[in-house]
C-alpha cells in the first residue's frame, strides 16, 4: 500500500521485539529491491529516517513497529497491523492474555489516525475463545475472515472487483505445503483441541457457556454388546450456504449412557438429505431413528415411513418443544453425570466439542440440538431399562391418530413432571 500511497502511515505490533524487528527488516528489504523501485518509483525511504523499525518515505508516509505493550506515544497510523499478538505459550494465561486485550483497548485503538477512515487489520492464529480475535468478534463491528486449514463449511470469500470465491467444505486451504495427509498427521499429533485452535481457528473453550470440558468423558471402544444404535436428526429448513446445517448425530445408548460414534453435518437440499439419512442408518445398523418434525424434518418423516427404505428403522418424530436453551438444559444433568462419551479422537470431534461447551452463544447450535434431541430420549428410555421395570413396547403408529399420544412416551422430556410414580 507504500507502494500506491506514500503518505500513508502504517503501525505494525507483533507479540515481541524481536518478531517485530524481523518483519520490518524484510519490509524495508523489499521496499529498497531493484524490482520494487521499478514498479512504484514514488515510493522512496528517507535517508532521514531510514531505520528498518521505523522508517519514513519522501513523501512523509512510513512504517513503525512496535511490540505488544510498547510505547506509542505522540505516534500513529492511519492503518494499525496486528501480526500474531499473543504466542500460543502465552494464550492460556489469563493475565498475559487480558494484558493483550487491555492494551489493545486503551492504548493501541487510539493511535489510529482518522477513526471514521482509517483500518485496524489483526492476522492472527487462534489460540484460546477469548484471544484477542475472539474479543474483537465479540465486540462486533469487525469484518471476519476465518480460513482453517481444513474448510469445514461452503463459505464465499470476498475477492477484488466484486468477485467471489466459494470455498468447499473439505478444501484444504494450502495443499502443495500442506496436504490432507500431512494435516491429519497432525491432527493426531498435536491432539484435537490444538489443532482445531490453530489450524482450523475454532477455540475449544476450557469452561463451557452451559457444559463444562470436565463433563466430556472419553471411551475407547464400544465395550460390550447390548444397547441401541440411535440417530438423532436435526435438520435445516433451507439449504443455502449462509444456512443452519443438517445434523445426525450417532450415538450407541445403553441405560441411559449415551457413546456418540459419529456426528454428520452439511447444507442439504431435500434429495440430499434423504440419501444421507437412508445411506447413515444403513452404515451404522441404526435401531432407533429420532426426527425433529420441523422444517424439512417433517418432509424426511414423512418420506420415510411411506417409502419403507430396506435396513431403516421406523422413525420416531416429535415436534420441538420448548426452546433450544431449555432442551439442553434438560441434559446438562446426564452430562454432569458422566452419561455422555466420546471418542478419544474423530476428525468431527473439535468442531463438535467447540460447539457444545459454547452453547448457546456459539455460531451454530445444531450439533447442540440433534445431540439434545438424542440424550432425552436416551434418559427416558433409561426408565424402561431400571431392573424390574416392564419391557419397553414402540407404538409404530403414524402420529397421526389420537392414541399414537401414548403415555410411555420414549422421547418426551425426562426432566418434566409425570403423572406416573416411576423414579
Amino acid at each position: 500500500m507504500l507502494g500506491r500511497d506514500p503518505t500513508l502511515n502504517f503501525v505494525c505490533v507483533s507479540y515481541s521485539g524481536e518478531l517485530a524487528q524481523k518483519l520490518a527488516r524484510d519490509c524495508r528489504t523489499l521496499m529498497q529491491s531493484s524490482w520494487y523501485k521499478e514498479i512504484f518509483p514514488g515510493t522512496i525511504i528517507s535517508t532521514a529516517r531510514s531505520a528498518a523499525y521505523d522508517f519514513e518515505t519522501s513523501r512523509g508516509g512510513g512504517r513503525l513497529a512496535t511490540s505488544i505493550m510498547g510505547t506509542l506515544t505522540g505516534r500513529g497510523g492511519d492503518i494499525i497491523i496486528i501480526d500474531d499478538p499473543i504466542k500460543p505459550d502465552d494464550a492460556y494465561s489469563d493475565t498475559i492474555r487480558k494484558g493483550v486485550n487491555d492494551w489493545f483497548s486503551t492504548t493501541l485503538a487510539s493511535r489510529l489516525n482518522d477513526k471514521e477512515n482509517g483500518a485496524i487489520i489483526c492476522v492472527m492464529q487462534r489460540l484460546h475463545e477469548q484471544d484477542l480475535a475472539g474479543m474483537l468478534m465479540e465486540q462486533g463491528g469487525w469484518a471476519h475472515l476465518s480460513l482453517p486449514a481444513i474448510a469445514t463449511e461452503d463459505a464465499p470469500i470476498a475477492l477484488t472487483r466484486g468477485r467471489v470465491h466459494v470455498r468447499r467444505c473439505g478444501d484444504v486451504l494450502h495443499p502443495e505445503r500442506e496436504s490432507r495427509d500431512t494435516l491429519e498427521r497432525l491432527r493426531a499429533s498435536l491432539g484435537s483441541a490444538i489443532f482445531s485452535a490453530q489450524y482450523q481457528q475454532q477455540p475449544v473453550p476450557a469452561q463451557g457457556n452451559m457444559a463444562k470440558m470436565a463433563w466430556l468423558k472419553c471411551y475407547s471402544g464400544l465395550g460390550r454388546p447390548q444397547g441401541q444404535i440411535v440417530q438423532s436428526w436435526d435438520t435445516a429448513s433451507k439449504d443455502g450456504i449462509h444456512n443452519d446445517w443438517s445434523v445426525c448425530v450417532t450415538a450407541h445408548v445403553h441405560r441411559g449412557e449415551v457413546r456418540i460414534l459419529h456426528v454428520f453435518r452439511a447444507r442439504l437440499d431435500f434429495v440430499g438429505l434423504k440419501a444421507a439419512a437412508i445411506r447413515l442408518a444403513r452404515e451404522f445398523k441404526a435401531n432407533v431413528l429420532l426426527i425433529e418434525d420441523a422444517a424439512s424434518g417433517t418432509q424426511l418423516l414423512d418420506t420415510i415411513r411411506n417409502e419403507k427404505p430396506d435396513g431403516v428403522p421406523w422413525p420416531i418424530s416429535r415436534p420441538p418443544e420448548g426452546d433450544k436453551v431449555t432442551r439442553f438444559a434438560a441434559i446438562c444433568p446426564m452430562m454432569e453425570a458422566g452419561q455422555l462419551l466420546l471418542p478419544e479422537e474423530a476428525p468431527w470431534l473439535a468442531e463438535f466439542t467447540s460447539e457444545i461447551l459454547g452453547f448457546p452463544n456459539a455460531r451454530h447450535d445444531d450439533q447442540a440440538d440433534a445431540l439434545a434431541q438424542l440424550m432425552i430420549w436416551a434418559a427416558r428410555q433409561q426408565r424402561f431399562d431400571e431392573p424390574g421395570m416392564p419391557p419397553q413396547i414402540f407404538y409404530m403408529g403414524d402420529g397421526t391418530d389420537p392414541e399414537d399420544d401414548i403415555d410411555d412416551d420414549p422421547f418426551a422430556n425426562p426432566y418434566e413432571d409425570t403423572d406416573d410414580e416411576t423414579p
